[in-house]
């Protein structure tokens, strides 16, 4: 076959930091399907198999046979904290009067608009259902049905956002290259995108950016009467999620998160990884005499490259005037970021993301 053929789960080893990249849900899919394939076909299964990525490479994978027609292929995500490491792709392939992809037992299944498939469809997104189709056309071109399952699916999606997405009984098929990098940015960039856009393919009128779990949980006790789909964890892509918002037509954007990341925000840096940003000490110290702060939180502001400590000075003063001029710099920066297409409000809660303790 065309192509450079890679060996089994090749260790590749990405070029900053030395971390092993890894293989997507959606390679590790196509890889067990054509696997099966063989077995139906010829009786027997192979011990690996060959498929193509999206962008021509060839990969090859040890096969686990649970039957000729049955074929397990083991998740590597490499150095990436996917939840998904590990998983036993399982795919059975029977013939059929015409192509059919079906969810077994820890395989998504679509019950909400905006994910760019039919409602009851397997989660499984359309680069992975090329290579699926692909890698199945190698081996014979007659129509069959593949039905896909991950033992313990359920609980890896339980780490996912599958749910608020409507999507229920386990995990997704995903990859828009077969290849995961360790931490990609692009794959969590990817997921806010997806969820802003399920929230406006179902009528939500206000997006909830929240930056992490704790976050997110205040957001939802404090704001009960929106549904699930609504809130947003944006980590630190809150510049692409307000585009993302403004771009779907939302008008009111809450953004929920801590001090640290909103005075990022106010100084107008939208992508706020802590590596990517110091926080601006002058930007604090300005915000405190704006707000008539005392002597020691003014000071507090450029004593460390801490936001925490700017916020512990506030509350061991009784001062919340400076965190309240700091959520509303933040909001005019996020509303400038999109041109003011968006109305802002900003919140910023305690480091337990238990306590309102301003907005703005």
């Amino acid at each position: 076959m065309a192509g450079t053929v890679e060996p089994p789960l090749a260790p590749e080893v990405a070029a900053a930091g030395g971390l092993r990249t890894g293989w997507t849900t959606g390679t590790c899919a196509a890889a067990a399907a054509k696997a099966a394939l063989v077995g139906l076909a010829a009786g027997v299964a192979p011990v690996e198999v060959e498929v193509g990525l999206p962008g021509g490479r060839r990969v090859r994978f040890p096969v686990e046979a649970e039957a000729p027609n049955r074929c397990v292929v083991v998740k590597d995500a490499g150095d990436d904290p996917d939840c998904t490491d590990g998983a036993r792709m399982t795919a059975e392939v029977t013939w059929a009067a015409a192509p059919l992809l079906r969810a077994g037992d820890g395989i998504g299944v679509v019950t909400q608009p905006g994910l760019g498939l039919a409602v009851g469809e397997p989660s499984i997104t359309s680069v992975p259902r090329r290579m699926i189709a692909a890698a199945l056309a190698e081996v014979d071109a007659r129509p069959v049905a593949v039905t896909f399952s991950v033992p313990g699916g359920q609980a890896m999606a339980a780490k996912t956002s599958n749910a608020r997405l409507g999507i229920v009984g386990g995990i997704s098929i995903l990859g828009t290259t077969g290849v995961v990098k360790p931490f990609s940015t692009a794959a969590y960039r990817a997921s806010v995108v997806q969820q802003i856009d399920v929230a406006a393919a179902q009528g939500a009128e206000v997006i909830v950016l929240c930056t992490g779990t704790r976050s997110d949980a205040f957001a939802q006790r404090a704001l009960p009467h929106l549904p699930a789909v609504c809130f947003v964890e944006v980590g630190d892509f809150t510049g692409i999620a307000l585009r993302r918002a403004a771009r779907e037509g939302f008008r009111r954007v809450v953004w929920v998160g801590m001090v640290g990341k909103i005075t990022k925000l106010a100084a107008g840096v939208m992508m706020t990884h802590f590596r990517r940003s110091a926080v601006d000490t002058e930007l604090l110290a300005g915000v405190a005499r704006e707000a008539g702060a005392p002597a020691e939180v003014v000071a507090a502001a450029t004593e460390t490259n801490t936001a925490r400590h700017f916020y512990e000075a506030c509350a061991a003063a009784g001062a919340t005037e400076p965190l309240r001029v700091l959520c509303r710099r933040a909001a005019a920066a996020c509303r400038a970021h999109v041109d003011g297409a968006l109305e802002v409000e900003v919140v910023c809660v305690d480091f337990d993301g238990t306590v309102e303790v301003a907005r703005g």
